[in-house]
């Protein structure tokens, strides 16, 4: 990338089958990078999304896949990137549950997966009472961005609140950095990075 990824770190996102709506989503096979892949590629780990439905029949293979990926990532020294939702039911397929305990639940799950968690990274939302949630876990995690906020100023002082707490390392934002309701991708950076 003619030096362009120099002194980052590069994740590959390795589960890419659970598409958005599909009843099957829970069932997130990897289908992109591989353990093999990440490796050969010198990508510094791969990220697994996790979908966990305690109805859906999916769940406990997916939960022993994505164990099974963190083992063979941290035995390559890669880190495992996780970002676990607890789910439900729909007509449209899995739901993510953003409720405090239900992302309480979730990072309690995620993070005893595999063999050793000495690579594990969560990527969890930032939601109500997140020093409880953090409290969860000892693992290094990042907030992630999740849908365009409505109230922008909100999230921007929910994530500043977030960074505070000593596991919380950071922020990983797609559409909230790059498509602000206003329009303003400058201005967005701009103040995401002043929190930061």
């Amino acid at each position: 990338m003619l030096g362009a990824l120099e002194g980052k770190l590069v994740i590959g996102s390795m589960n890419r089958s659970g598409i958005i709506g599909a009843r099957y989503a829970v069932d997130d096979r990897v289908t992109a990078y591989d353990v093999p892949g990440i490796v050969g590629t010198r990508l510094d780990g791969g990220k697994l999304l996790l979908r966990i439905d305690p109805s859906d029949p999916a769940t406990p293979t997916m939960l022993e896949r994505t164990g099974a990926q963190v083992s063979a990532l941290a035995a390559a020294g890669k880190i495992a990137m996780v970002e676990p939702f607890m789910a439900k039911p729909s007509g449209g397929g899995p739901v993510n549950q953003l409720d405090t305990e239900s992302v309480i639940r979730s990072i309690a799950v995620a993070s005893a997966l595999g063999n050793t968690s000495a690579h594990t990274w969560l990527k969890v939302p930032c939601v109500e009472d997140m020093p409880r949630v953090m409290a969860a876990t000892s693992l290094p995690c990042l907030m992630l961005g999740g849908d365009v906020p409505e109230d922008a100023g909100a999230t921007l002082e929910s994530w500043r609140s977030a960074l505070k707490l000593p596991n919380v390392m950071g922020l990983v934002l797609g559409r909230a950095l790059l498509f602000p309701r206003d329009g303003d991708v400058a201005a967005n950076v701009e103040a995401i990075a002043e929190v930061l």
